[in-house]
């Protein structure tokens, strides 16, 4: 457990980089709902909700980024970010296992983190040993 806290700060580095990826589907939405599900959806209200859930997404990735640099917010962000994750591979989980080959990498990625962040925010809370 004091080997993940003490690398907290690389895992929300690089979760944060492969999670800001996202912002892809905010300029190629139907290329990115591909990628991610093997499908597209079609017309104007499909094209603003799946840019609006990729800034999103892109967003917390840049706060997961910025603040694997700050330790004062990290705990703080590292719960969002898992919280988010955690709704997301709760709902592919009920409403999509159709997706789950095609998505696994990502659910992967975010089942890890949440386990990281998880192990970080109810772990020791030893400051001396998160840097």
């Amino acid at each position: 457990m004091n080997f993940i806290v003490k690398n907290s700060k690389w895992v929300m580095l690089v979760s944060g980089v492969l999670t800001a990826t996202m912002f892809y589907g905010l300029f190629a939405p139907q290329e990115a709902l591909e990628s991610m599900f093997g499908l597209s959806l079609e017309g104007d209200l499909a094209s603003i909700v799946v840019r609006s859930w990729s800034a999103l997404i892109g967003l917390i990735g840049i706060i997961l980024i910025y603040d694997s640099f700050n330790e004062a917010v990290r705990r703080y962000s590292f719960a969002i970010a898992a919280f988010s994750k955690l709704i997301f591979v709760t709902l592919v989980l009920i409403y999509g296992q159709q997706f789950l080959e095609k998505g696994l990498p990502a659910i992967t990625m975010d089942i890890a983190v949440i386990i990281v962040a998880a192990v970080y925010i109810f772990g020791p809370q030893d400051v001396s040993n998160n840097t």
